[in-house]
């Protein structure tokens, strides 16, 4: 294989890290560290190039994995207060306050049309299973509800709206349309256990907070661990702004 190396680039670490920032920083793509150091060997390689040269550099991997890493040792798993002002700007959006669902007008809402198999779908998975998650592949409150699943034991089926299965003909936005329309929140992800909707995300964890999660698994006969003592908001990502116990 070495003969088909033309060249080997060095590149220190810091040049590295420095163009892997440049690229979430400039260019919103959030890379690693081993994607920054191919960035710098591709400029170097595009000094020497002739004009009109074509030079392609793969950026394979993602910036998740290194949140540990030096690429991030500048940011802190604490908001700043400008971050704060920043997170504090969109009133529907915000992590410190409960946000009120908004409400489609009467008028609006008429004209929903709720696709007939995504309905059924939805009916007939709530009656059937005892829990369900309605969540994203990627979502990272959705992992957080199945973190909580698996630390205490609670067997669940999850519906991944933007999985393959749901692609077609665009099923999983029909679903979110229904659960919308039945729960008045359009926020994934969306829990229902014994048939009864619990909430989104911070919903559920509140509810394992205050015990009445765990009266409602007892009262389904749904078996979970109560051994388990755990704050759940501590499985959100430690980017998340820290939430305190009320």
């Amino acid at each position: 294989m070495a003969g088909y190396v033309d060249e080997i680039v060095p590149v220190t670490g810091a040049e590295a890290l420095r163009l892997s920032r440049e690229l979430a920083q400039k260019e919103g793509i959030f890379v690693g560290t081993s994607s920054g150091a191919t960035l710098a060997a591709a400029l170097e390689v595009a000094r020497r190039a002739p004009p009109g040269a074509n030079i392609v550099c793969m950026l394979p991997d993602t910036g998740e994995r290194y949140l540990t890493t030096p690429l991030f040792e500048h940011i802190g798993e604490e908001m700043t207060p400008e971050e704060l002002t920043i997170s504090r700007s969109t009133p529907s959006c915000r992590f410190d306050v409960v946000a009120t669902p908004p409400s489609l007008p009467q008028a609006e809402a008429a004209h929903v049309e709720l696709d007939a198999e995504a309905r059924q779908f939805v009916d007939e998975v709530i009656r059937a299973e005892p829990v369900v998650l309605f969540a994203l592949e990627w979502c990272e409150f959705c992992w957080s509800v199945r973190k909580l699943f698996s630390r205490v034991g609670i067997g669940y089926r999850s519906v991944d709206l933007d999985s393959v299965e749901y692609q077609k003909n665009d099923l999983g936005g029909k679903i979110r349309a229904v659960l919308a329309a039945s729960t008045g929140q359009k926020t994934i992800p969306q829990i229902f256990v014994g048939a009864e909707h619990i909430g989104g995300c911070t919903d559920l964890f509140n509810a394992w907070r205050d015990g009445s999660l765990q009266h409602r698994l007892s009262l389904k006969n749904i078996r979970y661990d109560a051994s388990v003592e755990i704050d759940p908001y501590s499985l959100l990502p430690k980017w998340q702004q820290p939430r305190k116990t009320a």
